[in-house]
């Protein structure tokens, strides 16, 4: 089968007025886009980078949603309600109760819509601090994420819906009544000023933003992150110049497990664990529930001082997270016929590490362990050679804070009334997650969002 390759339309294409310009093309845009386009409006999606996609071509994992038809085929009932006091309970209690219900009672919906969409996530793993089996993702278990934007972009080329990339949103504008009415870009050929009747921001947060990490969270700022170069906070620029709200900055989720000896970091996805994968130290054995949440597990390998940890995982596991393929394709797997080859590979006590995954083992077959009370991601042994192991750091990965929106994506200025115009939705907003985000929340924050943001454009246009 051929790769699909989009093509972002050239900048002397732009027109002088849209119905709705959104700015980002990752999974809320692009959503955004298509649905809005779908409700009769004249959209464009605005990208500052040369590739499409932003930070949401990154996630791994999955697509998390409770009482949706994936979960009953695979004979798992859920609840919404157990969903949202999950996803409460690992942000500290500190997530918009408005969001957050708004969110977990659309996520079923969001599946099916992006289904109808031939967007197709009809397999299921578990991230941390969930009970239950919710992060969908592709059959071919490949990442969710670089598979969603393909095949969102598949339909926006279908629709003809205009996308620029190398294109850069510099200002937003407003008429005299403080409407925002269109916006102001940066392009090959100059400045230009488009008119709209909304503006959806949908450019991401500011992980790879020292400045904006230094004012926050300074001690995060020597951190490597696992964000793509163009997470820099531009959307939180330009509501701030309008006076928009900006909550929750302080809260910068650090990833557990990303890979940093390289060039490039790499993002090793929670899925992996959720399939069974263990965390060992330089001893060679267990730590923490590698499925706590992520600020827990996170604090528990810095709280090592020992450069990071070991994943451990063996072919079982391998077979079941597509990802590894990919990890492995650029360096990052270490291989061991057994257990001890591994051990020498990583330098820590083959005993010790022998010991640990048998006792891992024994906990998985009795379903109970005794050592982390970890009760998720047990469903297989690591006893399938040959064994691998990655070597992993926390970094820099999410930023929960941002734009104070409601459940509507309407933007909030700082008396806390509606910018008439200006929506947000996707990483570039905030309160949703709280002091933590769930693995498998972003995709589907994303989605709902960028469908709800498409839907009030469109009712506010109207």
């Amino acid at each position: 089968m051929a790769k699909f390759i989009f093509t972002p339309k050239d900048s002397s294409e732009i027109k002088n007025n849209y119905d709705a310009i959104i700015v980002g093309s990752g999974g809320a845009g692009l959503t955004a886009a298509i649905q809005a386009h779908e409700l009769g409006l004249n959209v464009v999606v605005f990208e500052k980078n040369d590739r499409l996609g932003g930070n949401t071509q990154r996630a791994s994992s999955g697509m998390n949603a409770s009482e949706s038809l994936v979960q009953l085929k695979e004979g798992i009932i859920d609840n919404n309600k157990d969903f949202y006091k999950e996803t409460l309970k690992g942000g500290g209690l500190l997530n918009d109760r408005d969001l957050l219900k708004y969110f977990v009672n659309h996520s079923a919906i969001a599946i099916s819509w992006l289904m109808e969409h031939g967007v197709e996530l009809t397999d299921l793993t578990l991230t941390g601090g969930m009970s239950k089996k919710r992060a969908h993702r592709p059959a071919s278990m490949a990442p969710v994420g670089n598979y969603l934007i393909t095949q969102t972009l598949k339909q926006v080329q279908k629709e003809d819906i205009p996308v620029f990339n190398k294109t850069k949103v510099t200002k937003l504008l407003q008429d005299d009544k403080k409407k925002v009415n269109g916006v102001e870009v940066k392009t090959a050929n100059g400045t230009k000023k488009i008119s709209a009747k909304a503006v959806l921001l949908a450019s991401g947060g500011f992980g790879a933003s020292k400045e904006i990490i230094k004012k926050y969270r300074p001690d995060l700022v020597n951190y490597q992150t696992t964000n793509q170069a163009g997470a820099t906070g531009d959307g939180l620029k330009l509501a701030s110049a309008l006076d928009a709200q900006l909550t929750q900055m302080n809260f910068i989720q650090v990833h557990p497990t990303a890979q940093t000896d390289t060039d490039h970091v790499y993002l090793i996805g929670e899925g992996l664990r959720g399939e069974g994968a263990i965390l060992v130290n330089k001893a060679g054995k267990r730590f923490v529930n590698e499925l706590n949440t992520r600020k827990i597990v996170s604090d528990a390998i810095t709280a090592l001082h020992e450069d990071g940890a070991y994943l451990i995982f063996d072919q079982g596991i391998r077979d079941h997270f597509q990802a590894v393929e990919f990890y492995d394709h650029v360096g990052l797997v270490e291989h061991g016929d057994n257990l001890e080859d591994l051990a020498q590979i990583i330098g820590v006590d083959p005993n010790n590490l022998q010991e640990t995954v048998t006792t891992w083992n024994k906990a998985v077959s009795d379903q109970d362990d005794r050592e982390f009370s970890r009760t998720t991601g047990m469903d297989r042994s690591i006893d399938k050679g040959p064994y691998f192991t990655i070597h992993i750091h926390p970094a820099v990965h999410y930023t929960m804070g941002g734009i104070h929106i409601n459940p509507k994506t309407e933007v909030l200025d700082t008396n806390g009334n509606i910018i008439k115009g200006l929506y947000a939705a996707g990483e570039v907003s905030g309160g949703l997650h709280g002091n933590n985000r769930i693995g498998g929340n972003s995709v589907a924050e994303t989605v709902v969002f960028g469908r709800q943001a498409g839907i009030q454009m469109t009712k506010f246009i109207r």
